[in-house]
């Protein structure tokens, strides 16, 4: 049965309560013909960064730690500095373990392969790297690189074992002859699952320089791990910011090109443990073009300079006729990867990044960087660092003094270097705060409360800035997220549950309200670090929040519809298909009541059946894990009877999808 209706839709929630009390009813008409703008697809981008297990030990599937040897080998074996009681510690000196002759191993500045350091080894001396990871029935392959120190031929063997006791252990000698580094490919099959697996070099006879080695999953895809890929590709976000973050104001990015292997490491700028560079702009383009996504690549404009920002973008998208172009050609990439959205820096208000500028000289610099880039390619899409309520009284007096908000200086004198300009936000239980875990009702709206507080600010601040001439300015939110003090899974590795789920679900919704100002957000960071998939070494799970975002980019419509605020804790958002034919309707219950939304309707027709998607769980607590049953998931229903309304459970979110 059809229901004739007219463009009008009028909207009744009923609240379920006790016996004791009436349910609460609440009623609002819904206008098909007053929409807002289409909703950008970028509002569902991703943001990776060098950062934690997000690239390393997430996306890219190297297993062996520090496998450059940027931390000198020594007999200390204490790796482990932060974290230590969590299943993912944060290494912080070197990782390899020296087995049987201490005396016969050195490390040497001389015959360096890679970085300051290499590993020379004597006959009877080995290094071994423990907590390994492994599933049976899988294959490992690995390689290592290896030099004679002299002219004498050398034994060295390689050596896989499930645990420190060698069980299951698996050999394979190598021969080093005389002459250059030589790279040797090995192989391992484990036999049974581990967690505390171990790979061993040693060398039986003669003595070598180890350059570098190697040990992957036989099914990863261009390096990166093949389980967390199958996620990312369901994820299905359309463009990823890279590198950084705070990262990126230290990131020479000619560190990440060329031979992986001869690519320094260095320490972190920015946070903790090693940069391995393994991971660079080459890495980057491949990853987007696995998962079918635009690229945003972030320059520095911390210790950065205009010359290497705008050598960077020669390299991503000149022909072979610059200097960056034919370094790209000589690394094997023939086309130029035409990386189209660059942010120029990245929170360079902020006395924690580095390179912090003052207001008034950072505004030279983004003009000078912009410049620079633009000459490289006038077709860039470029994203100002901005930052709508930061005055920093304690480090720029003059912008203090004239009470001078970043985000108004940029768009004052850079608003016509930049096409977007960036702002940040986290909720939740932060590092900077003391804040407690905060019950579902004040928990859910906080990172709404946050987008409608910046979007506001602009709203009432870029009509006074004479410098736009009248137009808009708009919004990159190019970090946003909850971010919660607990650090399961490495640096910044917090967990997500259910109430966080029902959070992202409504700063979508007000993404959609702000869909005239919003163009790109880009959720930090994917995968682990704040992220909204987790990884244990060797399997890969959505958070809740993954979840969420995976959902309403899958099945939400692009035309938003104006609905008023119908409750206080109940979300609810409305969208159409652009040809009027397919309405979405979104209810976000955080409340211990199930919820009612009736749909009364005149003039068109609608079915008396949807499609829903909930999300929910046992409790505002609910989790998931990798390698763990769900405890929150997406459950499909088709046929659903609204004969008696659009059902949300308690602490839920529900996507209804209606066919015209």
């Amino acid at each position: 049965m059809k229901l004739k209706t007219t463009s009008i839709l009028t909207l009744v929630l009923a609240l379920s309560s006790s016996s004791l009390s009436p349910a609460k009813k609440i009623s609002a008409t819904l206008d098909l013909e007053k929409t807002g703008e289409p909703i950008s697809p970028y509002i569902y981008g991703q943001f990776i960064e060098h950062l934690g297990r997000c690239i390393y030990g997430g996306i890219w599937a190297e297993m062996l730690e520090d496998r450059k040897f940027y931390f000198p080998v020594t007999e200390d074996y204490d790796p482990y500095k932060k974290l230590q009681d969590t299943a993912f510690p944060v290494v912080g000196a070197s990782p390899w373990e020296i087995t049987d002759n201490a005396a016969g191993l050195a490390m040497t500045t001389d015959n360096s392969f890679v970085g300051q350091y290499t590993p020379s080894l004597a006959a009877g001396t080995g290094i071994r790297q423990r907590d390994l990871a492994v599933v049976s029935g899988k294959t490992y392959d690995g390689y290592i690189w290896l030099k004679n120190t002299s002219e004498r031929r050398s034994e060295v063997t390689v050596t896989f074992a499930h645990n420190l006791k060698g069980k299951g252990s698996q050999t394979q000698t190598l021969t080093v002859t005389a002459g250059d580094y030589q790279k040797f490919p090995y192989s391992f099959k484990a036999t049974s699952d581990s967690e505390t697996a171990t790979l061993a070099v040693k060398v039986e006879s003669g003595s070598v320089y180890v350059g570098t080695l190697s040990l992957m999953p036989e099914d990863n895809v261009q390096g990166m791990r093949a389980d967390t890929l199958e996620l990312l590709k369901e994820l299905d976000s359309p463009i990823y910011r890279w590198p950084g973050g705070n990262f990126v104001s230290g990131y020479n990015w000619r560190d990440g090109i060329g031979d992986r292997d001869r690519r320094p490491p260095r320490k972190n700028p920015a946070w903790t443990g090693i940069e391995h560079n393994d991971f660079g702009t080459d890495e980057f383009i491949e990853f987007c073009r696995l998962i079918n996504a635009e690229p945003t690549i972030a320059a520095n404009t911390g210790f950065g300079d205009a010359y290497s920002a705008a050598q960077w973008v020669d390299y991503c998208n000149s022909t072979g006729d610059t200097i960056g172009g034919q370094w790209r050609v000589d690394n094997g990439n023939y086309e130029p990867f035409n990386v189209k959205y660059w942010c120029v820096g990245n929170e360079m208000w902020g006395p924690w990044q580095l390179g912090f500028m003052q207001l008034s000289q950072y505004i030279l610099k983004h003009n000078e960087v912009a410049d620079a880039m633009r000459a490289a390619d006038p077709n860039l899409v470029l994203i100002g660092v901005g930052a709508v309520d930061q005055i920093n009284a304690a480090h720029d007096p003059d912008q203090a003094k004239a009470n001078r908000l970043w985000s108004v200086g940029m768009l004052e004198g850079s608003g016509d270097h930049m096409e977007l300009i960036s702002e940040h936000f986290y909720s939740g239980q932060t590092p900077w705060t003391d804040a407690q875990e905060r019950e579902p009702l004040e928990h859910v709206p906080l990172m709404k409360t946050e987008i409608r507080r910046i979007t506001d600010e602009h709203r009432r601040l870029q009509p006074g800035i004479k410098e736009l001439n009248g137009k808009t300015m708009p919004i990159a939110m190019d970090e946003w997220n909850y971010w919660h003090r607990q650090y399961e899974y490495g640096e910044l590795g917090c967990v997500y549950d259910l109430k966080d789920a029902l959070g992202t679900v409504v700063a979508l919704h007000e993404f959609y309200r702000q869909s005239d100002l919003i163009k790109i957000a880009n959720y930090a960071q994917t995968v682990n670090v704040i992220g909204c998939i987790k990884t244990s070494k060797t399997e890969a799970e959505f958070a809740t929040t993954g979840l969420a975002l995976k959902l309403y980019r899958a099945e939400w419509e692009d035309i938003p519809l104006e609905l008023p605020e119908l409750d206080k804790n109940i979300d609810i958002a409305a969208a159409r298909s652009e040809d009027g034919k397919t309405i979405t309707i979104s209810i976000v219950n955080p409340t211990d009541k199930a919820a009612t939304l009736s749909l009364k309707a005149t003039g068109i027709e609608i079915p008396d059946t949807a499609t829903s998607w909930t999300i929910t769980g046992d409790h505002h607590r609910a989790r998931n894990a990798p390698g763990e049953e769900r405890q929150v998931d997406i459950h499909e229903k088709t046929g659903v009877d609204l004969a008696n309304g659009f059902q949300a459970p308690p602490l839920s979110s529900v996507l209804f999808k209606l066919t015209l």
